[in-house]
């Protein structure tokens, strides 16, 4: 019998002796081997990771999860929060089958190794990266909720440390959880009572029954260290009614007689004559580490390729605004929004499309997707944090998710969990509205300003920012479909529709959006305006006005900053001076972005950067923005002054 043949699926009642005693030398393995890793690296979390050995090893073997499902869209997920607890967690995986533990433990930590640090989705069995403490409950959120929207009845298991319970993202993911009613949603604590500082109570008191119940989530105990009592848990609550947490008591550093209840060794590998001992304890050797600090010498090991399944969805046909038309773009983006989730809701083949609000639907205008496709909106409230992980840990969980917020709280207020959802290749799509100086009378304090320079600072982020209803309902459509993670800006007025010079919807009829496409709004001979987003039609006042004084002004358009055709601007501007303009950070935003290409492809050319240089007013938008230059007139004057300079 293998280590799970008769607790896959928790189809035993309860655990036999037998398979007890195995899963026990399965994991007397594993222990050995994340020593072994951690030593070998120098660096790492030995005692932890021993201490939730036995959690990992019992869930690995009734958890519908395996080496053949690792990609799998129907396996169970397993989050490990405390992503620090890798060489226990990936020694785990090894004695199931995913990786050989050889290879793992003398790769752990190295420089170009799929076995990082904190677990990553490059190896095998890992469904989320974790490290920064906190983020795995809301994770699992993500994932239960897709897994919801897809009719599948795979689970989803949170394995977590103690001395994360403090922080206040947990607090928000355990609201939600009960909420939405997600019982396919199981955590574990593993209640070590050690963290780097000391224990928990001296660290920061914290009441951990107290904190779930509160919360109304069913409450379970037993000892982290017995298979017996650990599986009947995971049983009762894959059968439970309501969301479950396990409170597993364990030993820190358990298996290694001088590493158990000794906080040090949260974070410091044994050495010398310590590691020998260990080893022995373990049942093995240094000649097993000797082996493994050779092997670190030799080939690197390559880890699984994550991919971005593709959408499939009937995006519809896109609306052409007319100029007699009063929209903005976010009403755009809602109605279209609204008709492909109404095309594909529950559709057969469709990939669901699952929204996310933080209690501003009305203002971000999702209200309409929540009136037609009821059971795929999930209102969170106010609770930025976890909404941002856990749309983010859906979209890699087989539904496009959504979640539309102001973008202040879109941004810069989960900044971290935004770069977290890019280092997991996830595909959210981030709409925000009211952002810029376009947010009016709510000043300062809702000035996103930054949000180009923010995402610019990924790896993997696409920002877009259109400059009218007609452009924002093609673009919202294409974002759609889209692999990756995808940021949709938008300010808050009505916009005037772009026009031609014949008086027809620029971005109307058969307008197809095209990531990194450069617009030409107007064509000109003396000076080119770069613009971005809302300030699209203000710069064509500007032109107009110039042309009035004898100035021929091009303006072009990018909607997408971060990935613009830097050749294709290089054509349009040729040797002109260049003028950019934006409602954005000057600093950070497309004037800077066009600045350095300039400048890495050695291009002399006059820029000006036009954009926000301070923290604005409060007042109507068009105040606001005329006060800080970004009105037509301003732009015009910016023109002349860089002709001039």
């Amino acid at each position: 019998m293998n280590i799970a043949e008769e607790i896959r699926n928790f189809q035993a009642e309860s655990i036999s002796a037998e398979g007890a005693a195995k899963l026990a030398e399965a994991a007397r393995r594993a222990r050995m081997w994340a020593v072994v890793a951690t030593s070998a690296a120098k660096s790492g979390h030995p005692a932890g990771a021993l201490s939730s050995m036995d959690i990992y090893m019992t869930l690995l073997g009734a958890a519908n999860v395996s080496p053949e499902l690792a990609d799998s869209p129907e396996r169970d997920r397993i989050v490990v929060s405390h992503g620090h607890t890798s060489a226990g967690f990936y020694a785990a995986l090894a004695e199931y089958g995913f990786f050989d533990a050889k290879e793992m433990a003398a790769n752990f930590r190295r420089t170009g190794s799929p076995y990082q640090g904190h677990v990553e989705r490059d190896v095998p069995g890992v469904d989320w990266g974790t490290g920064n403490l906190g983020q795995g409950l809301s994770a699992g959120v993500g994932f239960a909720l897709a897994a919801r929207a897809r009719g599948s009845k795979a689970r989803t298991w949170v394995v977590m440390g103690d001395g994360e319970q403090v922080k206040g993202q947990i607090a928000e993911a355990r609201r939600i959880t009960v909420k939405e009613k997600l019982t396919s949603l199981t955590a574990l604590v593993d209640w070590n009572d050690i963290q780097i500082s000391g224990h928990l109570g001296d660290v920061m008191p914290v009441d951990l029954r107290a904190l779930w119940a509160a919360d109304g989530w069913k409450i379970i105990e037993c000892c982290g260290h017995d298979y017996a009592e650990l599986y009947k848990a995971m049983k009762t609550a894959a059968a439970s009614e309501v969301p479950t947490v396990i409170l597993c008591h364990t030993v820190m550093g358990k298996g290694v007689s001088f590493m158990e209840g000794i906080p040090d060794y949260h974070g410091k590998p044994a050495s010398g004559d310590k590691l020998e001992t260990a080893l022995m304890e373990l049942g093995g050797s240094m000649e097993i580490f000797n082996a493994a600090l050779e092997a670190r010498k030799g080939p690197l090991p390559k880890g699984r390729s994550v991919k971005h399944e593709p959408a499939s969805l009937d995006t519809g046909t896109p609306h052409t605004y007319t100029k007699d038309d009063k929209k903005d773009n976010r009403g755009a983006f809602g109605k279209a929004l609204a008709e492909v989730g109404e095309l594909n809701y529950k559709k057969e083949g469709a990939t669901p499309v699952l929204v996310f609000d933080c209690d501003l639907a009305g203002s971000v205008k999702v209200d309409s997707f929540a009136k037609v496709c009821p059971d795929n909106f999930v209102e969170a409230g106010i609770q930025e944090h976890t909404t941002a992980t856990a749309a983010g840990a859906a979209s890699a969980a087989g539904v496009v998710a959504v979640w539309a917020d102001f973008g202040v709280f879109g941004s810069d207020e989960v900044y971290n969990q935004q770069r977290l959802n890019d280092i997991n290749r996830a595909g959210i799509k981030t709409v925000l509205t009211h952002s810029g100086l376009d947010v009016g009378e709510d000043g300062m304090t809702h000035q996103c300003i930054d949000y180009v320079g923010l995402f610019r600072n990924t790896f993997g982020w696409r920002v877009v920012v259109p400059a009218d209803p007609n452009q924002t309902d093609r673009a919202t459509r294409w974002m759609l479909t889209q692999p990756g993670n995808i940021c949709l800006a938008m300010g808050r007025s009505v916009l005037p529709v772009v026009l031609k010079e014949d008086g027809t919807p620029f971005f109307g009829g058969d307008y197809e959006f095209r990531d990194g496409a450069i617009d030409v709004l107007r064509d000109g001979t003396d000076v080119t305006i770069l613009t971005m987003g809302h300030l699209a039609g203000r710069a064509v006042e500007a032109a107009e006005a110039l042309a009035k004084d004898g100035v021929s002004a091009k303006v072009l358009h990018c909607a997408t900053p971060l990935s613009m055709d830097t050749e294709k601007l290089f054509e349009l501007v040729g040797d002109m001076p260049l003028l950019t303009a934006e409602d954005h950070h000057a600093e950070t935003g497309i004037g800077a972005i066009a600045a350095l290409a300039f400048a890495r492809a050695g291009k002399a050319v006059k820029i000006k950067n036009l954009g926000v240089t301070r923290y604005g007013c409060s007042g109507p938008s068009p105040e606001v923005l005329a006060e800080m230059g970004l009105c037509a007139e301003g732009i015009a004057a910016a023109a002349k002054e860089l002709l001039n300079d």
